[in-house]
């Protein structure tokens, strides 16, 4: 058992996992699968990423499989403990701290985390539209709650304080409601992004596939938004239903990348740079897979391989020019496109959708080296990597 943490402003989290899932009788809705893990996994992978130290789970009776999801998630992150009730739940927490709560088979995003994360107080996520799937349980004649609620844990004291046969989740919503708290909207584009509540394996299923499309849309270069996201958004639905695992990305990724560079390597410069897109691609996938399963350290590792992809195929392809003509302008071209690229990636400025970034450089490469205008390509890329980093570098001056 964990003693509670104890230190001013901490977030802790609260996920309900006690309702059983449409046609699955003893089956709970927090134990069907999403997103290659359960839902309550990637429910708890969503309240850490936004800055929960602690995550309770409250039941109402144990299964095999919410154990087994709780025992996963614990290894991930440490501070996952079970609770049987409100008086239980305000015993493991802190004095003072904050609770963001999750609803029993609530399926969101990281957006609508960070905002309910960030709020001043007490507050609920709601929506006006009582049909909408988001809509739980009714508020006032406006406002319906839609799933999420940021608490004190002196509430859930409170709700300790109740008759014993009280419906946590409700009451905890009683409370909150009573207590004033802000009313949080819920925006199209959060609903567009999947935000619902699920009880059914097929609705879940669906659900699934508008979440893994909006985790897809955080890449917004020109080059991921049109070509490697679209890819992504594709193969992810497939990969996940198939719980492939993210390790098996990562590896496909490199040993085609490792193939792009021999390619170029061999002086097949526009099987290299081809054979390279299909790697970046890969990655991106594997990098968003990762972000889903909460990994964001491979998430981050797998972004910088795609930079590591570019900067060898260019550099190769500038050797390759250099062996076939003698001339020294080719490999001057690549080293000056990735390190200006380097420079662009290390700018603290948010970035545009034209600016160049790796996966660009590739695509605007490959076609100039099928051509059998390797050179070019590579002028085409240190001259967008100068002119993004100009751009970036202006950006930072006007903000000064």
């Amino acid at each position: 058992m964990h003693e509670p943490l104890n230190h001013p402003n901490m977030l802790a989290g609260l996920i309900f996992a006690v309702e059983e899932a449409e046609g699955r009788p003893g089956t709970l809705m927090a134990t069907l699968p999403f997103g290659g893990m359960t839902l309550l996994e990637y429910q708890a992978r969503l309240l850490v990423g936004a800055g929960a130290e602690q995550v309770l789970v409250a039941v109402g009776k144990m299964t095999p499989a919410l154990l087994t999801a709780v025992n996963r998630a614990a290894k991930r992150h440490a501070r996952i403990e079970i609770v049987r009730s409100a008086e239980e739940a305000a015993e493991k927490i802190a004095p003072g701290a904050q609770v963001l709560v999750m609803a029993d088979g609530l399926v969101t995003t990281d957006p609508v985390m960070d905002r309910m994360a960030k709020a001043g107080g007490e507050a609920l996520l709601v929506t006006d539209d009582p049909t909408s799937p988001a809509a739980i349980e009714r508020l006032d004649m406006r406002d319906s709650w839609a799933g999420v609620a940021r608490i004190t844990v002196e509430q859930l004291a409170q709700i300790a304080q109740m008759p014993e046969d009280y419906d946590f989740q409700s009451a905890l919503l009683r409370v909150a409601a009573q207590s004033g708290a802000e009313h949080v909207g819920l925006t199209a584009g959060w609903l567009k992004g999947g935000h619902a509540v699920e009880r059914s394996v097929e609705g879940l299923a669906a659900r699934n596939t508008g979440v893994l499309a909006a985790l897809t849309e955080r890449r917004t270069n020109w080059a991921d938004r049109w070509v490697f996201t679209r890819a992504a958004r594709i193969a992810l639905p497939e990969l996940v239903g198939r719980n492939v695992p993210g390790w098996a990305l990562s590896v496909a990724g490199g040993v085609i990348s490792a193939g792009s560079l021999i390619l170029t390597a061999l002086r097949f410069e526009g099987a290299g740079t081809t054979v390279a897109l299909l790697g970046t691609a890969t990655l991106a996938t594997g990098a968003a897979m990762a972000v889903l399963r909460g990994e964001d350290k491979r998430a981050g590792l797998l972004e910088w391989a795609i930079f590591a992809l570019f900067g060898l195929t260019a550099i190769l392809t500038g050797w390759a020019e250099f062996a076939n003509t003698a001339n020294t302008t080719p490999p001057v071209l690549a080293l000056v496109g990735v390190a200006a690229q380097l420079l662009v990636e290390r700018v603290p400025a948010r970035a545009k959708r034209w600016w160049a970034s790796p996966s660009a450089h590739l695509l605007v490469l490959a076609p100039f080296a099928l051509a059998g205008f390797a050179t070019i390509g590579l002028a085409a890329v240190a001259i967008y990597s100068f002119a993004t980093l100009a751009a970036a570098v202006e950006g930072i001056r006007e903000k000064a």
